[in-house]
């Protein structure tokens, strides 16, 4: 058995398909089916291990927030570069480390740091980062460990 997500697109599978494999490091499109007429109808994605299956199933199933794609990333430079890439052409920011991409996908791209900064047993410090996160589009991590530590 396995799970992937499945992602309904009007008409432009590859192109998501390609710019998302481009911009998740160690991913790739698996493969591409065709309908009769030569237009590409489903690709399959390996995004860093997950397996994500887009479709050109035509409009009346347009994308929200409510289902969305969370990555995980070392450092600022890779928020930086994730965010920007995901951002690009149409695409618009959110709150929190969300986003929408030119495509209408919903993803949040959260540094590996996060949960440390959030978690712990100083409710004061929980408090002192979710109030800066809530404050912020694109995640700062520096910013975010200053707010940790104003505590």
């Amino acid at each position: 058995m396995s799970v992937n997500t499945f992602l309904w697109f009007d008409n432009a599978a590859a192109e998501a398909a390609d710019l998302y494999a481009r911009v998740v490091p160690n991913s790739r499109v698996v493969e591409t089916t065709r309908q009769g007429d030569g237009s590409v109808f489903i690709v399959t994605l390996d995004l860093d291990g997950h397996a994500v299956t887009l479709m050109n199933g035509g409009p009346g199933h347009p994308h929200t927030d409510a289902a969305s794609l969370q990555i995980v990333v070392d450092g600022q430079d890779e928020v930086d570069r994730i965010w920007d890439a995901l951002t690009e052409d149409g695409g618009a920011p959110g709150s929190c480390g969300w986003l929408t991409d030119r495509f209408g996908v919903s993803w949040q791209v959260v540094p590996a740091q996060l949960p440390a900064l959030l978690g712990g047993d100083d409710p004061a410090r929980t408090i002192a980062v979710g109030t800066a996160l809530r404050g912020m589009s694109k995640l700062d991590i520096a910013a975010l460990r200053r707010a940790y530590d104003s505590v």
